[in-house]
């Protein structure tokens, strides 16, 4: 079964085959047999998911709003292309001839859909394969209660990997779990937190390793990290060329549920940066042994995450001095800036203005922080946020990267952005040389 778990959902080939069977679907649902059918009920059916496509790109474009950045389009067009299917199955079945025909029919409908729903994860890339979208996990999991324990005996050392040697017992690969960081400081309420750690943390004796704490977008979960994110095969790929040294790797809940938008700071939405920047770091310390001097941490995330990873290291460089923002915005957005001031500052211009990323780095300099900024090279709404981004940090004395990789806003983008910036980042926090 691993071929079939392997198996791509974003390649050339799957995307090809999935368009062509979803187009051998639809054209046997449109071969009704009956006028009736062609002339009346096929029309409504498609009639009725376009207005249904249309009235649903209203409410959440226009109306609800639960994006700060308008979605795609073409993603709503599919979302039609679906309905129509679904719309159609009923009708079609009862000019079919026989059970046979009636079977196809539900076929026929279901490769439409599946078509529709392919392509749609092309855009994004949340599922690159077969075992990311039925929730397999790449790395085998534990029970937080039964990671071993803090070690008497640890290695140290900068770089790390200049006095580690890997013992012939330890694992080869690493291993997830997951927990719940109290809230003792900011009172946020979170879902739980996801991990990885590199198999060099099971050995004995342990290294103490760096951190690096991962945020996903919105709309999304922690698990975003694991499927489109592909972070445990990325760090067991980065694990293997350094002898099993590879950060510890926690990926925080920083919204609260998947379409909530806190911006990632302390306001009426919620005290998320007090979350991410008191709550996580005490709980991983407490939790983990891991290198707890704050110069070997690194904050990081994809879209929204991106964005806050900007935030936390100009608002907190002693707590993370080191980011990488993939594809983050400009600044923290319901929307526009009047509406994000409205609704989370209570119209208080200068207490966002206080927090604002881009303002800071322009009122302040910041000589001993350090990272990255990646994006896709096709991400027109992104990309320039990232370019100004990047000149404003690289003014203000960090010494930071900027990278674009192929693609748009996608997982694809981010994962990749994830692996070429890894290596560079675990140099400055001291992991390799």
């Amino acid at each position: 079964m691993n071929w079939f778990v392997s198996l791509s959902l974003v390649s050339g080939t799957t995307s090809w085959a999935t368009l062509v069977l979803g187009l051998l679907g639809a054209a046997w649902l449109v071969a009704g047999r009956t006028r009736r059918y062609l002339v009346r009920i096929l029309p409504f059916c498609l009639l009725a998911a376009a207005m249904v496509a249309a009235v649903l790109y209203y409410v959440v474009e226009q109306v609800w709003r639960p994006f700060p950045d308008p979605i795609e389009p073409l993603i709503y067009v599919w979302v039609g292309v679906g309905l129509a299917a679904v719309f159609a199955v009923v009708p079609r079945m009862t000019v079919a001839r026989g059970v046979l025909a009636k079977v196809v029919t539900l076929v026929a409908a279901v490769l439409v859909v599946v078509a529709a729903c392919a392509q749609v994860n092309l855009v994004f890339a949340a599922y690159p394969t077969v075992g990311t979208l039925l929730g397999v996990d790449e790395v085998d999991r534990i029970d937080l209660a039964e990671v071993p324990g803090p070690q008497t005996s640890v290695v140290t050392g900068s770089p790390l990997d200049s006095v580690w040697t890997a013992p012939n017992s330890m694992q080869a690969s690493g291993r997830l779990t997951s927990g719940t960081i109290p809230p003792t400081a900011s009172g946020f309420s979170a879902r739980d937190a996801q991990v990885y750690l590199p198999p060099a943390y099971f050995a004995d004796p342990r290294p103490l390793l760096p951190v690096l704490v991962l945020l996903a977008g919105q709309p999304g979960a922690p698990e975003d990290w694991l499927t489109g994110g592909l972070l445990a095969s990325t760090m067991d790929a980065f694990a293997k060329d350094h002898a099993g040294l590879s950060p510890v790797v926690v990926v925080p809940d920083a919204t609260g549920s998947e379409l909530a938008n806190p911006l990632c700071v302390d306001s009426v939405l919620g005290k998320v940066d007090t979350y991410l920047a008191r709550d996580v770091p005490s709980w991983i310390e407490s939790t983990f042994q891991v290198n707890t001097d704050p110069r070997a941490w690194v904050i990081g995330g994809l879209s929204y995450g991106g964005t806050c990873s900007i935030q936390l290291a100009t608002n907190h460089p002693d707590v993370y001095p080191n980011f990488l923002d993939l594809s983050g915005q400009a600044e923290p957005t319901l929307g526009d800036r009047a509406r994000t001031v409205a609704e989370a500052f209570g119209g208080n211009e200068a207490a966002f203005v206080a927090v604002n990323p881009m303002d800071l780095l322009k009122a302040r300099k910041y000589p001993n922080s350090a990272g990255a900024f990646v994006v896709g090279a096709e991400d027109n709404d992104y990309r320039p946020g990232q370019q100004a981004m990047f000149d404003a940090a690289k003014a203000a004395g960090m010494d930071v990267r900027y990278l674009e990789v192929p693609g748009g806003h996608s997982f694809a983008v981010w994962s990749e952005g994830l692996k070429q910036e890894l290596p560079w980042l675990m140099q400055k926090v001291g992991l390799i040389s």
